[in-house]
């Protein structure tokens, strides 16, 4: 597939928020990073922040619809289906960590509007992990916990991989998925 224009600035740009920070990058770097005068980005882009909201929705939506595809079979043990649901966080976060980092540490940058509509995917997207937990409660499976405290827990835990993974690191993105997923289990585990 031919990379676009656009799509090479969205790259780059990903590149250079995750390793400065959003607001520590100029237009001028991002062009500068690929080849082009400063002035010539906004041939491309309307602006810095519509670079990093589309790196944000990108993001949001790989995250999402790897989710989505892993709840969308709801039988089995919550422990298990909490498994493929981590499995699948950390395999979105592993695939593509420049444009996952950016979505869960830059989106504040983003303008009112559109931080409120980060907040309701991440609202959406967080109750994935709720839902299950719950189920998991209901069916005695789980003890009774604080869902949305636990499933924040969780997600925190997960997105944290973000700043230490390396791809030639000791462990697979399954092997961190299932280790965080056991650990979590083995704490709801209603004894």
């Amino acid at each position: 597939m031919v990379e676009t224009r656009r799509q090479q600035i969205e790259d780059t740009a990903s590149e250079l928020f995750r390793e400065r920070g959003y607001a520590a990058t100029s237009v001028r770097d991002i062009a500068r990073a690929v080849s082009l005068q400063g002035g010539s980005l906004y041939a491309h882009v309307a602006s810095k922040e519509d670079v990093l909201w589309a790196i944000v929705v990108r993001a949001a939506g790989a995250f999402e619809a790897a989710a989505a595809a892993t709840t969308s079979d709801a039988a089995g043990p919550a422990a298990d289906r909490i498994r493929q649901l981590c499995r699948a966080h950390i395999r979105v976060l592993a695939a593509d960590l420049g444009n996952a980092s950016v979505f869960l540490t830059e989106w504040r940058f983003l303008g009112e509007a559109r931080r409120d509509q980060v907040r309701e995917m991440r609202d959406h997207y967080e109750g994935h992990f709720r839902e299950l937990i719950a189920q998991g409660a209901a069916s005695g499976e789980f003890r009774s916990v604080d869902v949305a405290l636990t499933s924040t827990a969780l997600l925190s835990t997960l997105n944290g991989v973000a700043i230490w993974y390396r791809p030639d690191g000791r462990l697979s993105p399954v092997e961190i998925a299932d280790r965080y997923a056991d650990l979590f289990a083995k704490a709801l585990e209603n004894r």
